[in-house]
């Protein structure tokens, strides 16, 4: 395989993505990957602030973003953003189920309502969204899905009962999607994130006062081969490769982007 054929595999020229939630953080840097690849970025957020503000962080970029005010756990109006950006747009080639909820409550101090409220954002939206996008993926013969699952679809930890679950479910939910439809030329595979530097984790990562890390950035720094905590940016390459033609054999697969935290059982104490 010559040079120019290599890269035409991994080229989305001419793709239509659609990353949800993708107005900030995981997802914005996920779409920006896309985007240097060539794809058509579609977005949508559930308040038209939330949309408007990422419309300009990508127009900063130079990316021009379509974006659409829909919650995605809302099965009638996923059905009406998807019909709206395939008639704006054009048919999704890509998805990326990256809009998700986290609850850090002691399970026993978590009602049901917010046991529900997770799952209901981390594994309801991700069956809806795609269930509304598999039948022209099916039509047009091919596609491609992502669903951002978590090192928490394999591990549990203190106080993430609910999106424990529901990660762990998305896992399943991505063998289930590539097993019912892989004969429709249609790949459905995760990226599972370790611990991602953003705006959100900076004050666990903060100098303490005596020049010491902050006990949890010393934890997670003790249990990462790597030696550091990922970047929004690490994720990118992933989510091209699995966007592209490069993986078109490759299906139900959950891709672990975390450093080696899952291969690795952690120093010895001294």
């Amino acid at each position: 395989m010559n040079k120019d054929c290599l890269a035409n595999q991994f080229s989305l020229d001419g793709k239509v993505a659609l990353v949800t939630g993708a107005s900030y953080g995981i997802g914005f840097a996920i779409a920006k990957g896309l985007a240097a690849a060539g794809a058509t970025i579609v977005f949508n957020d559930i308040k038209q602030e939330l949309v408007d503000k990422g419309i300009a962080a990508y127009k900063e970029e130079g990316i021009k973003a379509h974006g659409y005010v829909c919650d995605v756990t809302n099965e009638e109006g996923v059905n009406a953003m998807v019909a709206q950006i395939e008639k704006e747009v054009g048919v999704i080639d890509i998805l990326v189920n990256n809009a998700g909820i986290i609850k850090r409550i002691p399970m026993c101090d978590m009602t049901a309502e917010q046991f529900r409220q997770v799952i209901d954002v981390d594994l309801n939206a991700p069956f809806i969204v795609a269930k509304a996008v598999i039948p022209s993926m099916i039509k047009k013969g091919h596609g491609k899905i992502i669903n951002i699952c978590s090192m928490m679809s394999e591990l549990g930890r203190e106080t993430v009962s609910a999106y424990a679950a529901a990660k762990g479910g998305l896992k399943m939910l991505t063998k289930n999607i590539a097993s019912e439809y892989g004969e429709f030329n249609i790949q459905c595979n995760g990226i599972g994130p370790g611990y991602i530097a953003t705006p959100q984790t900076a004050p666990l990562r903060e100098t303490q006062p005596d020049g010491s890390r902050h006990p949890f950035d010393q934890f997670i720094i003790a249990k990462t081969p790597a030696g550091r905590w990922g970047e929004a940016e690490d994720l990118a390459g992933p989510a091209v490769f699995l966007s592209s033609d490069a993986s078109n054999f490759v299906n139900g697969h959950i891709l672990y982007v975390d450093g080696g935290i899952l291969a690795y059982i952690g120093k010895q104490p001294q």
